[in-house]
């Protein structure tokens, strides 16, 4: 937790998406300060007819290797978040040549009762996941 979906355009590679995971989980470690055995992620690919990305009037230049982040999460501060879209984007322009204009990041919030691990049981609610779980989260 938290759980990252990433959505590309098809056409990368598997190195070029493991590379790309591997460096966003480390900006979410950063920012977040979340262990990094804590690794959640799915990559989907698509038809470029089946992403639309437009520039929102910010006179973005979108390319077919764009990058659509939805990072699902107990809820974080505003400065968490502004250091993970920062980290994300530096890092991965860095490390993976990615455009600064070819990302697109989006929260969606949800609290400890909307988490299971395993074992249909609730280990935010129970204490399972004692205090690693609830590091640099908003009470």
């Amino acid at each position: 937790m938290p759980l990252l979906r990433f959505h590309f355009i098809e056409g990368r590679s598997a190195d070029e998406i493991g590379a790309l995971l591997d460096i966003a989980h480390g900006a979410l470690v950063a920012a977040f300060g979340v262990p990094a055995e804590d690794r959640y992620q799915i990559a989907t690919t698509h038809p470029r007819h089946e992403m639309v990305a437009m520039d929102t009037c910010l006179g973005l230049e979108r390319s077919d290797k764009l990058v659509m982040v939805e990072v699902v999460s107990r809820p974080r501060t505003r400065t968490q978040k502004v250091a993970l879209y920062s980290l994300l984007c530096s890092r991965l322009h860095r490390g993976c040549g990615l455009d600064r204009e070819d990302l697109i990041v989006t929260f969606i919030e949800n609290s400890d009762e909307d988490w299971s691990f395993g074992r249909g049981r609730a280990q935010f609610l129970t204490g399972e996941l004692g205090d690693q779980g609830h590091r640099n989260v908003v009470t």
